[in-house]
């Protein structure tokens, strides 16, 4: 049964990116899109999202290695994804810009990048790439659906 839940919510994602995209009238690659639909299913119930202090996430990410520390870094590239595109209301709470959190998810994508030379350095080196974008696309789809609680509860979006 989970995975029927786990299909609907992906192509739910998946319809609320395309029209974003559409209104923007801008175009993501599959590879993009699909990993933008990745990031919403991995942190939709993320209770934490906005409670996380990406900063020291960031610096704890630079003291690991290997895939550990990829991981570190791309789990803080997500995350600044998402507080930069659904919440950025969190940005002037904290008193930073929204583009404090482009920066430093651009970065952490970079990161990943920086640190493999396969296909998924490739995917996180065009990712950091386009940050702007998906940001854009993410608050294309906040402008779409009203959001009043974090992803964390995605029945709010039915």
């Amino acid at each position: 049964m989970s995975g029927i839940r786990q299909g609907a919510a992906a192509a739910l994602w998946q319809v609320l990116i395309r029209e974003a995209l559409d209104r923007r009238g801008a175009e993501l690659d599959e590879s993009q899109e699909s990993y933008l639909v990745f990031v919403l299913l991995r942190h939709q119930r993320d209770a934490h999202l906005l409670a996380r202090i990406q900063a020291l996430e960031w610096l704890d990410a630079q003291t690991q290695v290997g895939s550990v520390r990829s991981d570190a870094l791309r789990d803080v590239g997500d995350r600044c994804l998402l507080v930069a595109g659904l919440f950025p209301a969190l940005a002037r709470r904290r008193r930073v810009g929204v583009e404090y959190f482009v920066d430093l998810g651009r970065g952490a994508y970079q990161g990943v990048a920086d640190a493999g030379h396969d296909a998924y350095a490739e995917l996180f080196a065009r990712l950091a790439g386009t940050y702007h974008e998906l940001v854009a696309t993410l608050q294309a789809v906040r402008g779409q659906v009203s959001l009043p609680v974090p992803i964390a509860h995605p029945r709010a979006l039915h």
